[in-house]
């Protein structure tokens, strides 16, 4: 789940970056950042609750 979680991370990088660089229009990317960042949430969650105390 940990390596999960830092390549959504990544992908989240990878999709600013395309919008920061406007190889791409944010309005056409902006359902896929949304996406990335609510899987980013779900997988630190899992990875939070998952470590060993």
């Amino acid at each position: 789940m940990y390596i999960s979680c830092k390549e959504a991370r990544e992908t989240n990088y990878w999709l600013r970056l395309l919008v920061a660089t406007k190889s791409l229009p944010a309005k056409r990317l902006a359902p896929l950042t949304n996406e990335s960042h609510q899987l980013v949430a779900i997988l630190t969650s899992i990875v939070k609750k998952a470590k060993p105390t």
